[in-house]
């Protein structure tokens, strides 16, 4: 836990957001329980979870939208509970239950919330392919227009801070490819981003360090690669090799492999990831190469059900 915690306090640069000790209570029940984060300037965050595991209230708790129980919070060196006026014109939020009226428009709504002196919208509605629907009400822009609409809404004052709640949830693939380029624009350009997402994929594309929470505590935080280094190490080659056929010998002797599996018609070799090039070369090396091998390397979803698995 003590690692797990300091992982999380592995922001680089000026602190942005900094959080010791953070504890919420609905009733009886312990939603975040002792949690320390801090995120560096200019450095994209994941909190990943299972539901309820209290990544919407940490962030509902740093933007002042909460009030905590117990612990403390700055971001970008103000206290959210006390001064949440001067940071809302700092920060950037698109929530999962955000929501505006039924009958204002598209344009009406980036009007409401673009500060005087701003640059135009014209280029964030172009972006996330809202340009064409300026004129039309809230109510009837499709679940992904809407989605995208906060997205605009969260980058319109060009803020120094953006915390993004499931900012894909219902896009088709090549939207949600011109949000994740949009965001990775905004780190380029300095922006600090706060994501709380439970897309795997979204999480390992744009995140430089990711938090883990369970029950409302940290069980380890690090870069995408660095847990599934930890907790999903093993890789998988597979190759077709039909009982009647002889199949290569010494698999097992290879370096990295850990377990080697011959089936009906298959043989499944088992290991870390530094074994998939030991055990492709040496059936180069035979001329022994199947034309069915597969290849299946862990990711940071198969990182995260072990985690997860091994805390229950």
């Amino acid at each position: 836990m003590e690692a797990a915690m300091e992982a999380a306090m592995g922001g680089k640069g000026t602190a942005v957001i900094e959080v010791r000790g953070l504890c919420k209570r609905y009733g009886e029940r312990l939603v975040v329980d002792n949690v320390d984060l801090d995120v560096g300037q200019g450095e994209i965050v994941g909190l990943l979870g299972a539901n309820g595991a209290g990544k919407t209230t940490t962030v509902e708790c740093i933007q002042g939208l909460r009030d905590s129980d117990a612990g403390t919070i700055r971001v970008l060196g103000m206290d959210p509970a006390v001064d949440g006026p001067r940071l809302r014109s700092l920060v950037g939020s698109q929530l999962q239950a955000s929501a505006l009226p039924d009958r204002l428009r598209v344009s009406e709504a980036v009007e409401l919330f673009r500060r005087p002196g701003s640059p135009s919208a014209s280029g964030l509605l172009s972006a996330f392919g809202l340009a064409d629907q300026r004129k039309t009400s809230f109510s009837a822009l499709s679940g992904g227009q809407q989605q995208r609409l906060f997205l605009t809404l969260a980058l319109l004052n060009q803020p120094k801070l953006v915390i993004l709640d499931e900012l894909t949830q219902g896009l088709d693939p090549a939207a949600r490819r011109d949000v994740w380029n949009a965001i990775l624009s905004l780190r380029d350009a300095g922006t600090t981003v706060l994501l709380v997402t439970h897309y795997m994929d979204e999480a390992e594309a744009l995140c430089d360090r990711v938090v883990v929470l369970r029950g409302g505590r940290v069980v380890d935080a690090g870069t995408p690669s660095e847990l599934v280094d930890r907790h999903a190490h093993w890789a998988t080659v597979q190759f077709g090799c039909p009982a009647a056929v002889r199949w290569p010998d010494g698999l097992g002797e290879i370096v990295g492999v850990r377990e080697v599996r011959r089936g009906t018609n298959n043989v499944e070799v088992h290991g870390d990831r530094r074994m998939v090039a030991h055990v492709c070369a040496d059936l180069v090396r035979r001329g022994e190469v199947p034309d069915d091998l597969s290849i299946a390397m862990p990711d940071l979803e198969d990182a995260l059900v072990a985690l997860l698995g091994a805390t229950r």
